[in-house]
């Protein structure tokens, strides 16, 4: 088939433009659903698949396709309407006879639902316009915040509430259907492990489900989907409460969602050739025997943002990026080396999934991938990611949907320990560069003296250091290197893109990528990133005293201080947006406002200074 993309100009030079046989722009946004029908019509295609953005749980645009003379990739437009109705949809399954959890549309029906309870945004997921709320005094503030989050993402503002149920793990039955009747269950994943109640580690099967228990769920999402007579790809989620094994219904994904690939590599069965067939009118061919499931797989979500910061979205460009030939994993990525990663969109940089013929094997070949995978120039969770693959509670299958509140994994991601031997590659790597880039000393010896000389030094920034770290050498007769701590050193080879070096009897090959003033350096479990200290330093400004910064880049939405405002430590002064998503920046002391540079529509940067706060005389 051929396939003609449509694009915005932040994505212009994204890979999926250039890998599509052709593409057409867009004057604003992707959820402009008259500019996607109207890009169709212009490139002659006759169909459309809208993958699993907005879009495609928009029940208005898909009628709209077809009204158009081309075919929708999905659900019918009014199976769309029912279930991407949160509300609608649990009615619908409870006169399917599948169990739900209490919930309510009115907003002050609190009680009824108790606490702790979910405000949910009616018409979308992914974790936008979703707040836990532990008792009635944030309630108020929840289902404002839910609203605004669900409006900008979804164009609907409705919100209910849901009971919510501590230790609990989501799990979800992938369905198909045709438009002959036929629909079948693929089996489970489970997507419990999340922040901001967005997955980012799926797996399938799930280390909680047995034989009877996917039969059950199995029976049940088969209940509904022939209630609804479904076609295409879908996902039925449950809750299951972790002590109890129950499971619970909490809505339908009418679309093809983020994590299907680990279906595919357990059942060997592509969902979008699937989903192609069904639009096409084919009948699935196969019945519920005939869906078998081999070994296991786990997907994870490589995002960029600070697992340190509260998982806030970092921004920046990809100096670095080379995922590592061996193990092979399949890798699911929207950039490449040089892609900007800026504020408009979702920060998902990659979705990395490993199968193996056991959970042991798919979790170790998918935590190697992401720590051989050569990857500088912003923050990310990477190695957020593979410290949780390798705790002791994800291994035995304790991954319920507080797992990173209560493990905590991560920790120190290891770039502390390697700095050492990384500051040496980094150095023995630039000295190999500099020679390389001059035509007429190049062919002399670094460091090559006739006299007694200092070493030559070389100094790096670490993040999560206090100091700097200074390598010094000296070259030897013999084309080797010894450092001040004694150390000899041996490159065997260099390249502009990695060195092969040997430090005092240990050798290895390490890529090596700079960028401006930074070196981002592959070491053994991850790539560890350093700035070159210049040999002059030019003075730059300093935040003043009180100051606050964005912890992220994003638009302001609300500022709710002036200049004289006396505030209370913990109080929340500024709520910015990025990503769709509101963040809140809360007075880190009492004390009075002095100054509030920035007004509400207005783009920050990371780091941008937002107010000052003066804290009273003596403290």
């Amino acid at each position: 088939m051929r396939t003609v993309a449509v694009f915005v100009d932040a994505d212009a030079d994204a890979p999926f433009v250039r890998e599509a046989d052709a593409s057409v722009r867009l004057l604003d946004t992707y959820l402009n659903g008259d500019a996607v029908i109207a890009a169709a019509t212009l490139a002659g295609a006759d169909a459309i698949h809208p993958g699993y953005g907005f879009l495609s749980e928009n029940a208005g645009f898909a009628r709209a396709v077809t009204d158009a003379g081309l075919t929708w990739v999905g659900p019918s437009p009014e199976v769309i309407e029912s279930m991407g109705d949160k509300i609608a949809a649990k009615r619908v399954a409870v006169d399917a006879g599948v169990p739900t959890l209490p919930s309510s549309v009115d907003p002050s029906a609190d009680s009824e639902v108790g606490y702790p309870l979910l405000v949910k945004a009616s018409a979308g997921g992914g974790g936008k316009g979703m707040r836990i709320v532990e008792s009635a005094d944030a309630l108020s503030e929840s289902v404002a915040a839910a609203q605004r989050e669900a409006l900008s993402g979804f164009g609907d503002d409705t919100v209910f509430l849901e009971h919510y149920v501590a230790r609990s793990r989501h799990v979800e039955i992938q369905i198909l259907g045709d438009g002959h009747g036929n629909v079948v269950h693929l089996g489970e994943r489970e997507c419990s492990i999340q922040r901001r109640h967005q997955k980012i580690i799926e797996e399938s099967p799930s280390p909680i489900v047995d034989a009877d228990m996917r039969t059950a769920m199995g029976d049940a999402a088969l209940a509904l989907a022939r209630a609804m007579g479904y076609e295409s790809a879908g996902t039925i989620e449950f809750l299951v409460d972790d002590d109890t094994r129950e499971f619970f219904f909490l809505e339908v994904n009418t679309r093809l969602q983020v994590e299907h690939p680990v279906t595919e590599e357990v059942t060997g069965i592509d969902l979008v050739r699937e989903q192609l067939r069904v639009a096409a009118g084919e009948p699935l061919g196969y019945d519920q025997s005939a869906i078998n499931w081999t070994g296991h797989a786990i997907e994870a979500r490589l995002y960029a943002e600070d697992p340190t910061n509260d998982f806030l979205p970092a921004t920046g460009t990809l100096a670095a990026y080379a995922p590592a030939a061996d193990p092979e994993v399949r890798w699911d990525s929207g950039v490449v080396e040089g892609s900007v990663i800026g504020v408009d969109f979702d920060p998902m940089i990659a979705k990395v999934v490993a199968h193996g013929p056991t959970r042991a094997d798919a979790a170790g070949r998918l935590a190697l991938a992401l720590e051989r995978l050569h990857l500088g120039g912003v923050t990310t969770n990477r190695d957020f990611l593979a410290a949780t693959l390798r705790t002791p509670e994800f291994l035995a299958g304790d991954t319920t949907t507080d797992f990173i509140e209560r493990v905590k994994p991560g920790g120190d991601s290891g770039v502390v320990g390697e700095a050492p031997c990384a500051a040496v590659t980094a150095a023995m790597w630039i000295q190999g560069a500099n020679r390389a880039a001059d035509d007429v000393w190049g062919h002399i010896p670094s460091n090559w003296r006739n006299g007694g000389f200092p070493s030559e030094r070389i100094v790096f920034d670490y993040p999560g250091t206090e100091e700097p770290v200074t390598v010094a050498y000296r070259a030897k007769r013999d084309g080797t290197f010894v450092l001040d701590t004694g150390d000899s050193v041996t490159v065997h080879r260099w390249s502009a893109d990695d060195i092969d070096i040997e430090i005092d009897g240990c050798r290895s090959t390490a890529a090596v990528t700079r960028s401006g003033a930074m070196i981002h350096v592959q070491s053994g479990t991850t790539t560890v990133s350093m700035g070159v200290e210049p040999r002059f330093v030019i003075p730059g400004s300093e935040l003043p005293p009180g100051g606050l910064i964005a912890p992220m880049p994003g638009v302001v939405l609300e500022v709710r201080c002036v200049v004289g405002d006396t505030v209370e430590a913990g109080q929340v002064l500024v709520v910015l947006e990025a990503m769709k998503m509101e963040h809140h920046i809360s007075a880190p002391v009492d004390g009075t406002v002095t100054d509030v540079p920035i007004a509400v529509g207005e783009q920050l940067e990371n780091g941008a200074l937002v107010l000052n706060i003066e804290e009273p005389e003596g403290e």
